[in-house]
């Protein structure tokens, strides 16, 4: 028995004006998997994860989540089920709202009574001490702002988690840090995600398949272990693979 997509495109379209930004994009996902988009700035892979979390309501072709086909405009059962969490943990959260705003703001919209508990349950989850809780961002390091984002996604608790670059704001320090909770969080609550990066490293350490898009399309869809065999079997996706490998080495030559 075949288990039913947690997510599925089919020939998704998205412009902006004049630019057709996404084009014919199909792919699924199964649940509790992770799956990655990778590609140049431009690629329109931030586009179809804001289509997905129902942001960008400019589209045509079909969505559907955990087997129930998408429209435009989402309803709240939906906000329920996928969350997503941005690159800018500075920009992601009100400066003048505490974390406990934060967290408590999505329950509030959606009605949730057991608020205390599912604030305290999202915040041990992301590794933040209950001492945080009425603190405010600017009092926050870029790693425990993007803590209190995964918390606040995690509050409604959702099956599917959109991850936008969720760590490329951080210090290179941080960047692990924030991986390794995101891999513990996955397996702990069962959860499926789509990353999107630039970063061929993270997500061969973070996805167990990937799409590589170029100028809207999906060029060429594989598993992590051919990404880490570097043997994609298109052109655009060797050269994808050469230039961060190019980067990482010249990188590591640099002087301290």
């Amino acid at each position: 028995m075949t288990t039913q997509p947690a997510i599925a495109l089919d020939k998704l379209n998205v412009s902006f004006g004049d630019a057709h930004v996404v084009k014919d994009l199909s792919f699924t996902v199964q649940p509790g998997e992770s799956y990655g988009i990778v590609g140049e700035s431009g690629s329109g892979k931030s586009t179809v994860l804001r289509v997905l979390a129902g942001l960008n309501r400019d589209w045509s072709g079909e969505i559907a989540i955990l087997g129930k086909a998408q429209p435009k405009i989402r309803d709240k059962a939906f906000h329920r089920q996928v969350q997503m969490v941005f690159q800018d943990p500075y920009g992601s959260l009100h400066p003048k709202k505490t974390v406990d705003d934060a967290l408590a703001e999505p329950l509030t919209i959606h009605g949730i009574r057991d608020a205390e508990a599912r604030i305290g349950r999202a915040m041990a989850d992301v590794g933040l001490p209950p001492s945080f809780r009425f603190r405010y961002p600017h009092q926050l390091s870029g790693g425990q702002r993007q803590r209190v984002a995964i918390a606040r996604a995690l509050v409604l608790e959702p099956t599917i988690l959109l991850l936008d670059e969720p760590t490329s704001a951080l210090d290179v320090s941080i960047q692990a840090e924030v991986l390794n909770l995101l891999q513990a969080l996955r397996q702990e609550r069962k959860l499926t995600y789509i990353l999107v990066s630039h970063d061929l490293a993270v997500v061969a350490h973070m996805c167990e398949r990937l799409l590589v898009m170029q100028f809207g399309r999906g060029v060429e869809e594989m598993t992590a272990g051919t990404l880490a065999a570097r043997a994609p079997q298109t052109a655009y996706a060797q050269q994808l693979l050469t230039a961060s490998e190019g980067f990482k080495r010249q990188a590591a030559a640099l002087p301290a």
